[in-house]
């Protein structure tokens, strides 16, 4: 498939290719900073949470070192 789409571009003429390029990297640059931005939302919704454990009384650092002890799945099958 990737070689049929090689041999679609060949049909276009230069300036086509390259406003093809061009449309597609403004696109991907717009896509990835909203991938930023969600990241960044997921970031503090989590801080937010980690937060609310330790006010709790819940202690990460020893619930991650459970996490850690516990065998992989692998393992298990």
């Amino acid at each position: 498939m990737a070689k049929d789409a090689a041999d679609s571009m060949k049909d276009l003429s230069k300036e086509e290719q390259i406003g093809f390029h061009k449309g597609a990297l403004s696109t991907l640059v717009k896509e990835r900073a909203e991938l930023t931005r969600v990241l960044g939302i997921v970031e503090q919704l989590m801080q937010m949470h980690v937060k609310g454990l330790k006010e709790l009384g819940v202690d990460l650092a020893a619930e991650a070192a459970k996490a850690e002890k516990k065998k992989p799945i692998e393992d298990l099958l």
